[in-house]
């Protein structure tokens, strides 16, 4: 597993970690291990298919954040909301899914840009590639791909970066 973070001065992103997860529960236990680097007010863009594991690493993320809210995905509600808990503060974690919006006009009706810039929060956008050139400039970008040989319907290609 790589897990080098060193940044490159030309392209301001870091050197990508990559990491194979064989199960729901390896993916959760990435999600939790993610989480312990995040701080208040950070973006975390999930990229990948249906089924490829970006709410299975939310609920990751959330366990580390002692979040007691049942985590699902919020693909009609667009946004959820969890109460965490991060230096013995609660911390709001939103939770968005982008699969449904179609454009500028209804990210900015449901307050996207108010949402990634609220410095007290830490927000996990699902389907970010969808964001139409809105994603904040700094943001973690999380990749999930799944098994293309066919071979193993559990297997996840996890590519975690962070670009500034």
């Amino acid at each position: 597993m790589d897990t080098d973070t060193h940044t490159s001065a030309d392209t301001h992103q870091a050197i990508p970690e990559t990491h194979i997860s064989l199960s729901e529960e390896e993916t959760v236990d990435l999600g939790r291990s993610f989480a312990s680097q995040l701080h208040r007010g950070d973006v975390v863009a999930l990229i990948g298919d249906l089924g490829a594991g970006k709410t299975e690493f939310v609920r990751g993320v959330c366990s580390f954040f002692e979040v007691e809210e049942i985590v699902s995905s919020p693909t009609y509600t667009i946004i959820n909301q969890y109460n965490g808990t991060f230096d013995n503060e609660t911390i709001q974690i939103y939770h968005l899914d982008l699969y449904r919006v179609k454009s500028k006009a209804e990210l900015a009706n449901i307050g996207f840009d108010e949402c990634t810039d609220a410095p007290d929060s830490i927000k996990l956008i699902e389907w970010a590639e969808r964001a139409n050139g809105s994603m904040p400039r700094s943001h973690y970008a999380i990749t999930f791909t799944t098994d293309d040989t066919g071979n193993d319907d559990n297997k996840r290609i996890i590519t975690i970066q962070k670009a500034s």
